[in-house]
């Protein structure tokens, strides 16, 4: 079975992350303390951004792909609504992939306990985001 995936919702999630990241990484939100736990120097330039970015924006859309295939599967399973099997499914692959990955990889790297706080709640809200997008707009003939 290929799950049904709105590709409209799956692009609005996906510029939600960078909205949400801009947001969350801006300097008075957690951008300094996040680069001071980062060890990262502001360089002041946006050329030295370019690529970060279009590696996020490619990521983020595989994500958003990923997500709104798995809620659909969860749906078809699980029945009952599907923004709720949107949020649940979103959970649970944050818990289990993006949040235990940064905890373990941070561990082993000997980041700041704080840096994997402030980054792993940064997946869980754009994650919680991305779910609520492609929760509220299934994939036509699905609800």
């Amino acid at each position: 079975m290929v799950p049904e995936i709105n590709y409209w919702a799956v692009l609005l999630a996906t510029v939600s992350t960078m909205v949400i990241g801009s947001i969350w990484y801006a300097p008075p939100v957690f951008g300094n303390r996040w680069m001071r736990l980062a060890k990262i120097e502001a360089s002041g330039s946006a050329a030295t951004a370019i690529g970060p970015i279009i590696v996020t924006v490619i990521v983020s859309f595989v994500t958003a792909w990923v997500l709104a295939g798995a809620t659909a599967i969860a749906w078809h399973f699980y029945g009952g609504g599907y923004v709720g099997n949107a949020v649940v499914t979103g959970l649970v692959l944050w818990a289990g992939f993006t949040a235990a990955r940064f905890i373990t990889h941070d561990a082993f790297e000997g980041r700041p306990v704080g840096l994997t706080v402030l980054n792993v709640a940064h997946e869980l809200v754009t994650v919680l985001v991305m779910a609520l997008i492609i929760g509220i707009w299934p994939p036509a003939g699905t609800v």
